[in-house]
């Protein structure tokens, strides 16, 4: 996979566009391979074979896959929650039952059926795993620019809850800098599809 970093990264908004011009090229082998070599990383993660609730995401399109790492959730018995979008854009949280469950969505998104548990229900989980479109060498992370998970992290931080936290991407998608704003929040690891990055703790 290409280098978003060769386009450059004077803008999220360039940057965003640059990664998705990326993920377009990958085939369907790409998507299958990364997912479950990142399925393969992200359960080698300390913390992770103790958790009793894990917070992901269901993967649509291009994105990261998470099919094959949610089912090896589940076969563990660990309950996953998944998020439900809601008007506000902010999320919402309901236990994922399997993949036959998930229904479609606003945005393009498969969400589960069942009971919404509210918003704070992620600061349970002893995982979380985000989606994003890239992450800098200081952990700051680059969403689509709705701010739902720069929501999720400030809830935890203000709930003190402190589980293991990382960011999946492809390989080539940490770049040095992202020029940051005020409400953008900080990741401790990325998890790509050849291994684990750890940055700074995650601030405010």
């Amino acid at each position: 996979m290409g280098d978003p970093e060769t386009v450059g990264d004077s803008s999220k908004r360039a940057l965003r566009r640059a990664v998705l011009r990326v993920r377009k090229t990958l085939t369907p082998g790409d998507l299958d391979a990364a997912a479950h070599a990142l399925a393969r990383q992200v359960l080698e993660l300390p913390g992770l074979p103790a958790a009793a609730t894990v917070a992901a995401y269901a993967s649509v399109g291009s994105e990261p896959g998470t099919g094959p790492l949610l089912e090896a959730l589940r076969e563990r018995g660990v309950r996953v929650l998944l998020p439900v979008l809601r008007e506000d854009d902010d999320l919402d949280w309901a236990v994922h039952e399997g993949p036959g469950t998930l229904v479609p969505a606003g945005r393009g998104l498969r969400e589960p059926s069942g009971p919404r548990l509210g918003p704070e229900a992620v600061a349970q989980a002893d995982a979380v795993l985000l989606p994003g479109l890239a992450v800098d060498r200081g952990g700051l992370r680059l969403g689509r620019g709705a701010g739902c998970y720069d929501r999720v992290l400030a809830r935890l931080a203000a709930r003190g809850a402190q589980p293991v936290c990382a960011v999946l991407l492809y390989d080539g998608e940490l770049v040095d800098r992202i020029d940051g704003e005020e409400h953008d929040r900080r990741v401790p690891t990325a998890v790509t599809p050849s291994g684990v990055h750890h940055f700074q703790a995650a601030e405010g």
